[in-house]
């Protein structure tokens, strides 16, 4: 029997080595184990924090104007621009001992498997703000095995290579709070229409509850139960010291007004406008689709929200709900190149197509200041002079059709009229004229160093604007004339900063003359004779329905073809052009159509420049200003019934004097004083003649 014992004895110990051999062993494995998974978090280094954030896109002043649209609002603030209340709040409901583990708490771990093991259910979560936070940046919500394994290693991972604070300005920033809030500023504004900076304590404690469970805690779900969640967190702040008894009476009593309601999604500012600066993120940025909807980047425009709403206003005023008419509107800076307005149709919801840069349309008579930029700099002035009459041109070259261009109504001087002239009153028979006389191809040269890019042919009709060009290229290359020749480029986007701040992209201006500053600035005044009457002829200005609305000098053209009206033009300091049409190409019929162009250009400048100075364009120094006879470009005399002041490129001004005039003075003042001797016959020769 006893031998027996001792048998059972040794066969126990042998048991109970062996087990500790295996504990040792596997204790000893564990430890290489879990020293490798260190070691392999440590090699890997810190694991990348960003998440999907909303794109902002800012006006010239600062101001939000839009964001990227992925249904998750998301806006990464920094931990000391989040109310303390709030980080107190979170601190106390999710993780009281967040500052004192290391990723894990073991305790609250041990006490929730106790409660589950007793309720035999899921009843209670053990999850850190680390873990958590491990779980929104990298996984997906399964409850699975291998999804815990991993958050357990994305949590080391991230409790080795970044602070405490760091973790917990993550974990604000990324929670989900419901209604499609993301992080605490998002939050922060849907629900309460304010930055998280400026969150009370009644508030931060009512937001602190709300990822538990937003459907069931939210305070547009259930008030009720979001403040029954909000004095439960009250209570654990007390409990860690954060508040005091006096404050929880505070907070209860504190009235809560919920706004619910998302601040920059529910107003698009210039929706074309904004389209056009996401393809410039793509195009000229090389940004890619999720980066721009994805990577809280911060877009600095250059859209100026006033005269975006200035140009809208004035674009539903003038043009008849119904009428099928579409336009094209871009309002550019001519200093910098930068859009300060850009309308791309009448409804962006019925229509996204963007007729101010997408579209290509026959820009009309707009190109013939190009034109005349060209004569200038080739010998014309403003006093040269051609004869406007109906004009067949025949051409040398095989099989090359004759070519007849004719006038607005078919109306023409049957005289010679002056480059001034032609171009206020639009004489086309003058442009081909002077069109053909410098080549075909100079047009086409000249119009390149204006910006524009479109292909445009080397035909005789080039010059009356049969070529198709984009809206805002109009307006960038008549930015050219308003700054006196320098060149320019329409300009979108003056910064991008990553979800950091860091930028990532800054337009530089770059400063270059493409154009000969006297010339242009003569064809610049030319361009103010539209809406000058001493150049009225056998047509009246282009510009005479909208003189009367003018307060300031504005130089412009305008164009028209069978199915496209436009109207371009500018002061010293604000370009715009506008297009009107139809998107089919359908002929312009109704008198009332074809003034749009014109009259929503005036009413937008008057609107647009209402606070800035009144400025002339200011004469370069190879330039001189002399009185003309309008109608013969000669300079002009006493006797001269209307006297313009007209500027040349020196040395090129009219050296001879009007003496049409003069000869009208002398035979008017011949008959007069004919009149007058027969009036003054002697009494005696009226007494002879009486008796006669």
């Amino acid at each position: 029997m006893e031998l027996m014992t001792d048998q059972r004895f040794k066969k126990t110990i042998k048991y109970l080595r062996a087990l500790l051999i295996i504990g040792i062993i596997g204790t000893l494995l564990a430890i290489i184990c879990f020293a490798g998974i260190l070691v392999y978090a440590k090699v890997l280094g810190p694991p990348p924090l960003a998440v999907p954030q909303s794109s902002l896109y800012y006006a010239d002043d600062g101001t939000i104007i839009g964001e990227s649209h992925n249904g998750q609002k998301r806006y990464w603030v920094p931990l000391d621009e989040i109310a303390p209340e709030l980080v107190e709040a979170t601190i106390a409901i999710e993780d009281r001992s967040f500052y004192n583990h290391n990723g894990f708490d073991f305790k609250r771990i041990a006490g929730a498997a106790l409660a589950d093991l007793k309720a035999m259910a899921k009843v209670q979560g053990a999850s850190t703000i680390s873990q958590q936070y491990a779980r929104n940046l990298f996984l997906e919500h399964e409850k699975t095995w291998k999804r815990k394994l991993l958050e357990a290693f994305y949590t080391i991972r991230i409790e080795m290579n970044y602070t405490k604070d760091q973790i917990l300005e993550g974990y604000l920033n990324t929670i989900y709070y419901g209604e499609g809030a993301y992080g605490i500023q998002a939050a922060s504004q849907f629900y309460f229409g304010k930055n998280a900076a400026d969150l009370n304590l009644a508030e931060a404690s009512m937001l602190a509850g709300i990822p538990k469970g937003p459907s069931i805690y939210s305070p547009l779900a259930s008030f009720e139960k979001a403040k029954s969640r909000q004095q439960v967190i009250l209570g654990m702040m007390k409990e860690n010291g954060y508040i005091t008894e006096h404050d929880i009476e505070k907070a209860t009593a504190t009235e809560i007004q919920v706004t619910g309601e998302h601040t920059h999604s529910r107003t698009k500012v210039g929706p074309y406008f904004q389209d056009a600066v996401k393809s410039a993120l793509r195009n000229v940025l090389n940004l890619d689709e999720r980066t721009i909807e994805l990577g809280g980047l911060k877009i600095y425009t250059t859209l100026n929200v006033k005269q975006q709403e200035d140009a809208e206003k004035n674009i539903d005023r003038l043009i008849a709900d119904d009428s099928d008419i579409q336009i094209g509107l871009v309002a550019m800076d001519p200093k910098n190149g930068h859009v300060k307005a850009m309308v791309g149709g009448r409804n962006y919801e019925e229509s996204p197509f963007n007729r101010a840069t997408q579209a290509v349309r026959q820009p009309g008579s707009t190109m013939k200041p190009f034109l005349y930029y060209a004569a200038i700099e080739n010998g014309f002035t403003p006093s040269t002079t051609m004869r406007s009459e109906l004009t067949t041109f025949r051409f040398d070259e095989e099989g090359r059709p004759p070519y007849t261009p004719h006038n607005y109504n078919n109306m023409y001087a049957e005289d010679e009229i002056t480059l001034s002239q032609a171009l206020a009153v639009s004489d086309n028979v003058y442009a081909v004229k002077t069109h053909l006389f410098l080549g075909e191809d100079t047009l086409v040269e000249t119009a390149k160093r204006f910006g524009i890019t479109t292909r445009l042919a080397e035909v005789p009709s080039l010059a009356l604007g049969t070529s198709g060009v984009r809206v805002v290229e109009m307006a960038s290359a008549y930015s050219h004339f308003a700054n006196g020749g320098k060149k320019v480029s329409p300009v979108l986007i003056t910064r991008v900063e990553d979800h950091k701040g860091d930028v990532i992209y800054e337009h530089e201006q770059v400063k270059e003359e493409v154009l000969d500053p006297d010339a242009a600035f003569v064809t610049t005044h030319m361009m103010t004779g539209m809406f000058d009457r001493k150049l009225n002829g056998y047509a009246s200005v282009t510009g005479s329905t909208v003189i009367n609305d003018m307060t300031r000098f504005y130089a412009g053209k305008s164009g028209s073809t069978n199915t496209d009206n436009w109207m371009v033009g500018f002061s010293p300091q604000l370009v715009t052009a506008v297009w009107t049409g139809y998107d089919q190409g359908t002929p312009i019929e109704l008198v009332a159509d074809k003034t749009y162009a014109k009259n929503i250009w005036v009413q937008f400048m008057e609107d647009a420049l209402e606070d800035e100075p009144v400025k002339a364009f200011k004469p370069t120094k190879g330039s001189v200003g002399v009185y003309v006879d309008p109608s013969n470009g000669k300079l002009a005399t006493e006797d001269c019934e209307l006297r313009r002041l007209t500027y040349f490129v020196a040395g090129t001004e009219p050296t001879e004097y009007c003496t049409v005039h003069i000869h009208e003075e002398n035979e008017a003042k011949k008959e007069h004083d004919k009149k007058e001797k027969k009036e003054k016959i002697p009494w005696y020769k009226k007494i002879f003649q009486w008796g006669n």
